[in-house]
């Protein structure tokens, strides 16, 4: 095989953007042979802005089972992740996902299943992972130049979005359509990152507040404390209400303080180790000497493109992939863990009983209101 044919399921915001990346050739070897969707009007923008020989499917099975694909892109509905990702699996294609994984982890778990018995590729599009800022800190980590962990404090509120956005599509910002708010449609990334970088807390006792900013049924503004197996704690919070918002990501180790702000890393690093200086320093009001680093990176953020070359790259070469799908359901996991202790106002562990969440989720299913879909679709480029 010389190049990978990609079907892309699902043509809202995120999977047109996806299909112009590849018909301009911004990913090598790979090739734009399908889309499908179950709107006429966004198969309409299919044949007017994607080549003449991409062929066009009302649903994703069909194109699954047309063979004119070696792998597809679900880029549908969140709920709907996982069933396409197992069909086409298990129909003898590769598949990548958008995030989330899923909306409940057994289901994602289910997919995960379905991955371990299938010798094609799963991926899942935490783009994120490819900033160079992201991909120092992890090295950094895992390098131990840092000690241990104490202390994690994510502030991540530039995800701004107006009234406008959530009456765009039926589904969006409800419980039975999209599964979930702010923590399951824009902090998947967020979320994957701390666990990527920290690890997974043991315990969360969060916050979510619903139609707190916007006429929506789900959560739009999130506070969650968090805790971890090595006695570190840490604070999340999120919101689509603020503007102009932050980015802050600041990480406390036993060697000093990183700080991911504004695209730059530093690092405040420490002459000696914290815990050791605290122990043997006689002076009650001193501190360790410090130096002020600006950390270099390679300056390579390639997005959602890098993630799609890696996934080629596996597919033809063998070579690592950003994320594998398996690990999605970790971010998952935790936005899960949030949901389920605002809605039972109680500190939950981890891993979650999955069968308390799903029951908690379909009561909220239960009572969703449908919503008329206007149609719109906005583009998403440079929204990440």
């Amino acid at each position: 095989m010389e190049e990978v044919r990609i079907g892309i399921i699902g043509l809202g915001g995120m999977g047109a953007n996806h299909a112009k990346s590849i018909i301009e050739g911004k990913v090598p070897r790979m090739r734009l042979t399908a889309v499908a969707d179950n709107r006429d009007s966004r198969l309409d923008w299919a044949k007017e802005n994607l080549p003449a020989e991409v062929q066009h499917f009302s649903d994703g099975k069909e194109l699954i089972d047309s063979g004119v694909c070696d792998a597809v892109f679900v880029s549908t509905p969140h709920y709907q992740h996982p069933e396409f990702v197992i069909y086409a699996l298990q129909h003898g294609l590769h598949a990548i996902s958008e995030k989330p994984a899923g909306v409940y982890t057994k289901q994602v778990r289910e997919m995960n299943e379905a991955a371990g018995k299938s010798d094609k590729v799963f991926a899942i599009m935490f783009n994120q992972r490819t900033n160079c800022v992201y991909r120092k800190l992890h090295e950094m980590i895992n390098s131990g130049e840092l000690g241990a962990l104490k202390r994690v404090n994510w502030i991540i509120t530039d995800w701004y979005r107006t009234q406008s956005y959530y009456d765009a599509a039926g589904w969006k910002a409800t419980w039975d359509g999209e599964g979930g708010g702010v923590l399951l449609n824009q902090c998947p990334h967020q979320l994957d990152l701390l666990q990527w970088l920290c690890g997974l807390p043991v315990k969360v006792r969060a916050f979510c507040h619903e139609a707190k900013w916007h006429d929506i049924e789900v959560e739009d503004d999130v506070t969650a404390y968090m805790e971890f197996a090595n006695g570190a704690t840490g604070v999340f919070v999120t919101t689509t209400g603020d503007a102009p918002g932050t980015n802050r990501l600041e990480l406390t180790f036993e060697m000093g303080r990183i700080i991911c702000e504004h695209d730059k890393l530093f690092f405040d690093k420490l002459a000696v180790n914290e815990r050791e200086f605290c122990k043997t320093e006689p002076n009650g009001f001193a501190k360790p000497q410090m130096e002020h680093i600006e950390v270099e990176t390679d300056g390579l953020n390639e997005q959602h493109v890098g993630v799609l070359k890696a996934f080629a790259g596996r597919i033809l070469d063998g070579t690592p992939l950003v994320a594998e799908g398996k690990e999605g359901i970790q971010a998952l996991m935790l936005s899960n863990a949030m949901y389920l202790s605002s809605w039972l106002e109680q500190t939950v562990e981890l891993p979650i009983d999955e069968e308390v969440f799903l029951a908690e989720l379909n009561k909220r299913r239960s009572t969703s209101k449908n919503k008329t879909d206007k149609g719109i679709v906005f583009d998403t480029t440079g929204t990440y």
